[in-house]
């Protein structure tokens, strides 16, 4: 397969997300500078976490307006395959792209640590090969509070659009273990199409066995395998 990555200034996991698909999964990946108002034929697009444009105004705000996301907008309007971890999950919430806000931290404070996760439903491309086993995922963020207000939240929940709820190691979703405040414990979401995916837990940084857990690669394995069936 073919991934494009945008790169845009004060992205920091981009090349995280070049090395996870390129040298541990064997796809070819195309850089997209976010100047760039083109995009060439890929089978999907990554939008990887960092904090852009230094997360002025709202963490994602000022991105959404870069030239190359008219193009992804478009790629995803027409049915592409884009995915966004991270500040990519704001941006694609600023661009309206998936549904709903994340806001700051519920405790207003930075959190970088490994973090449980487990699949809601399991008819998304994120989902459908992960299995029911509590994913241990590394996130980093400050404004990771997934919001949306009650009628939107409703929505998305009787559209199946939830993809994972943060949990304890043994599955459990309980408020002490929701790290952030979200919503529901929403950990990620996908749209009513079930092609543009975002999510705030880092799997590209789960994916080296060097590093000792490779549970971020069931997802993006995952996701490669929904768009090959």
């Amino acid at each position: 397969m073919k991934f494009g990555v945008v790169i845009f200034p004060g992205s920091n996991c981009d090349h995280d997300m070049i090395y996870a698909l390129e040298n541990l999964m064997g796809h070819e990946v195309v850089q997209l500078w976010h100047k760039e108002s083109a995009i060439p034929k890929v089978d999907a697009i990554a939008l990887p976490g960092g904090f852009t444009y230094g997360d002025y105004l709202r963490c994602g705000a000022i991105a959404r307006y870069s030239p190359v996301m008219e193009s992804v907008i478009k790629f995803a309007n027409e049915g592409g395959y884009v995915f966004g971890i991270c500040n990519g999950f704001q941006i694609l919430c600023e661009s309206g792209l998936l549904p709903g806000t994340l806001l700051h931290n519920d405790s207003q404070k930075f959190i970088c640590k490994n973090q449980h996760i487990i699949a809601d439903n399991p008819k998304t491309a994120f989902t459908a090969h992960v299995g029911t086993k509590p994913l241990n995922i590394p996130i980093a963020h400050g404004e990771g509070r997934f919001y949306a207000p009650d009628s939107m939240l409703q929505e998305i929940e009787d559209n199946g659009q939830v993809l994972f709820r943060y949990c304890d190691a043994q599955g459990i979703i309980a408020g002490d273990v929701n790290p952030n405040g979200s919503v529901n414990h929403i950990a990620g979401i996908c749209n009513k199409n079930k092609n543009v995916y975002g999510m705030m837990p880092h799997p590209e940084r789960a994916a080296d066995p060097e590093l000792g857990n490779t549970d971020g690669l069931f997802i993006l394995e995952s996701f490669v395998k929904w768009i090959k069936k």
